[in-house]
């Protein structure tokens, strides 16, 4: 069985050789398609994310996180430079 989809690599996965693994370890015709018809129908519905989109996804969440970063960065910036300012006003007004 071969599944492809936009975002996903293909899952090649050899569904004969499976029933004929399965009737060598025991298992009749009937039990071996029925499983070889379940594990087609589980591989189709799941999203099987490769070591690529797991890289991919690193990396889009290591800039995203560079970028909250530096907007942390900024804004305490702005909280302090905005204390000090409030700060001196108060000292200015009050210990004059």
């Amino acid at each position: 069985m071969k599944r492809k989809t936009k975002d996903s690599a293909a899952v090649i996965f050899d569904t004969h050789q499976l029933v004929k693994d399965l009737e060598a370890k025991g298992f009749n015709a009937e039990q071996a398609e029925g499983i070889n018809d379940a594990l087609k129908g589980a591989l189709t519905i799941a999203e099987v994310a490769t070591k690529r989109d797991l890289k991919e996804l690193e990396v889009i969440l290591k800039h995203d996180l560079r970028e909250m970063e530096l907007r942390m960065t900024i804004r305490l910036g702005t909280l302090i430079f905005a204390s000090l300012g409030l700060m001196a006003a108060v000292q200015k007004v009050f210990f004059s």
